[in-house]
């Protein structure tokens, strides 16, 4: 699969896009108008390891709900990322068997490689 799960009022994501300039078979989902399904988080999990790794802990409604004062399991996180798009940590940058999360430039540069 060839797929990058993005927010597109996200002046990062959408330098870190034209930076990559991936090819036209990728498909690009903007997460806050087509909500990520339970399908799509556990293909991510399956290629990510963990639930927590793609959160994201710098979202405002972590802060707001005072998440971080809370033992939060896998199993939290995977809701907390479907109950709101904001919780997960963004780009998601799929290329084949391979997953690139968040906007470091470590993770874009790896990204760049394998696309």
């Amino acid at each position: 699969m060839k797929k990058i799960y993005h927010l597109s009022t996200c002046d990062t994501c959408k330098r870190i896009i034209s930076e990559l300039n991936p090819p036209s078979d990728y498909v690009l989902q903007d997460i806050k108008n087509d909500a990520i399904t339970v399908a799509q988080i556990e293909e991510m999990y399956a290629l990510a390891g963990s639930y927590e790794s793609l959160f994201s802990k710098r979202a405002r409604l972590y802060k707001e709900r005072d998440l971080k004062n809370q033992n939060l399991e896998e199993e939290d996180y995977k809701n907390l990322i479907l109950e709101h798009y904001t919780f997960l940590k963004r780009p998601v940058i799929i290329a084949n068997d391979q997953i690139f999360i968040g906007n470091s430039k470590k993770v874009v540069e790896a990204a760049k490689a394998a696309i």
